[in-house]
């Protein structure tokens, strides 16, 4: 969507003008107002199964070799008890929270106090200072654009220790990975926490705030829209990127790392995750300003699902298969490691075209050629809460045209793929594909209600030209 106005920002409004101004804010698009039985249910489910779940995967690995089943199989016949479980489960260490302390920070410091200069010298790369999309209150927030930047000098860094340096080993996250694994949900619940707090009392923007009237909905789905700390400190682009997603990489090397001091070399399967996985992962930070027209920053608020989503869910579960793959070496044969390598190529492909094509008609207003011609266009408007009126156009050509959200086409593709790296000897790593296939088919859901709700009637004739959501004659 491209959209044409550029209103004014307004300034931050009390938590009672807001409370006032409710009725009047009924109209706009983004999280709930109300809460519905089912979603509280939902929201308690996951705020008390969630931390449980990452943990138990990390506890099977660590105690059961990567076998699921093996925890309640134990439980259920009385080789063990929960008391055993935890009791064989590392604590926090000095070690870890000085780890992860100087971790935070110092991508802190990378986001914060060092302006991107990649821009410089990248031909194609778009960083530095660039604006985000209009919020549903009409403000337009700009944003400090350095995450390829930082993934770089921290692999830099990493490689520089690796090969010349020694100050510590290559295999220093995963020896420390339960211990992190605390220190990582401190820092989640601590940010969630403090983002509810500051939503309530001293909001960055007040007319962006939604209140539910339910402190847990509040608590997951956040309350504030766009929670910031000075003028960068932007809370969502800060931790959807960093910590977790520059760390995604350095646990994948740590693994590789460690399969090679245990097994004496690193498999194919390994080397395949790594860079399946890399590509995604520089992928995200090449196209950082892509990023800020999508779901996460445009409709998310901040709260505990981002919050602490981000530094605990994403760099734990994430990275099952290159967990597993230190437990369970596997050597793919050239067939299955080459259908692995193009399944998740072209996978690759159809994600970053998609993505590409959307960005382009976004940036040129519908002024360029998509597949050779003159991009099909669905006119529409749709009014924030300032009273402004905005414009944009939906793309019905392309990968667009094909189906709705066809781009999620191609990251399940490639989701596939790491799992399929690891072969079929645990159900441990194919975890990923399986949340993954929920996650964006949930997401297809949230985001259609989300534009219904935006662009009504114009929505529906955009749906009719684009029937399908995902798979075409499918869904």
């Amino acid at each position: 969507m491209a959209a044409k106005s550029q209103p004014n920002i307004p300034k931050a409004k009390s938590l009672d003008s807001v409370t006032n101004d409710r009725t009047a804010s009924q109209g706009q698009w983004g999280r709930a107002w109300e809460v519905d039985w089912f979603s509280l249910g939902s929201i308690i489910f996951l705020l008390l199964c969630a931390p449980f779940i990452v943990y138990y995967f990390i506890m099977a690995c660590d105690q059961y070799s990567c076998a699921l089943t093996g925890p309640v199989v134990d439980i259920a016949t009385g080789r063990a008890r929960l008391s055993d479980i935890w009791a064989k489960t590392p604590p926090i260490t000095r070690k870890a929270a000085q780890l992860y302390t100087l971790w935070v920070t110092f991508q802190v410091l990378l986001y914060t106090s060092l302006p991107d200069f990649c821009h410089k010298f990248l031909p194609g790369y778009v960083g530095g200072i660039q604006e985000g999309a209009v919020t549903p209150a009409g403000v337009v927030n700009k944003y400090q654009i350095n995450g390829l930047q930082a993934w770089l000098l921290t692999h830099l860094l990493w490689f520089a220790n690796a090969h010349l340096l020694s100050w510590f080993s290559p295999t220093i996250i995963f020896d420390n990975w339960i211990p992190l694994l605390w220190c990582a949900n401190i820092l989640g619940y601590a940010v969630s926490t403090f983002a509810m707090v500051k939503g309530y009392f001293f909001p960055t923007s007040a007319r962006d705030c939604k209140f539910t009237g339910n402190f847990f909905y509040n608590y997951m789905m956040g309350v504030e829209f766009n929670p910031r700390i000075g003028k960068w400190f932007d809370f969502k682009l800060f931790f959807n990127g960093r910590p977790g997603i520059v760390a995604w990489t350095l646990i994948n090397l740590s693994f590789a790392a460690k399969q090679r001091e245990l097994h004496g070399h690193v498999t194919n399967a390994m080397v395949l995750v790594n860079v399946l996985q890399a590509i995604y992962v520089i992928d995200f930070f090449w196209n950082e300003t892509w990023y800020l027209k999508t779901i996460d920053i445009c409709h998310d608020h901040f709260g505990w699902y981002l919050g602490w989503g981000d530094c605990v869910w994403l760099p734990y579960l994430y990275t099952l298969q290159g967990l597993y793959l230190v437990y369970h070496p596997v050597q793919l044969s050239t067939p299955h490691t080459m259908g692995v390598l193009l399944l998740g190529l072209v996978g690759y492909y159809i994600f970053r075209v998609a993505n590409h094509q959307k960005d382009l008609f976004r940036r040129t207003d519908g002024r360029c050629l998509i597949w050779g011609k003159k991009p099909k266009v669905i006119e529409c408007s749709y009014m924030s809460a300032d009273g402004q009126r905005h414009h944009s156009k939906l793309l019905v050509s392309g990968f667009w045209g094909v189906a709705r959200h066809f781009n999620y086409v191609g990251d399940l593709m490639g989701s596939l793929a790491y799992c399929l790296a690891c072969g079929g000897g645990h159900l441990l790593p194919y975890f990923y594909i399986i949340y993954m296939a929920i996650l964006l088919t949930h997401r297809c859901l949230r985001d259609e209600h989300r534009c219904a709700s935006k662009y009504g009637r114009d929505w529906e004739r955009y749906t009719a030209a684009v029937p399908y959501r995902l798979l075409p004659g499918i869904f």
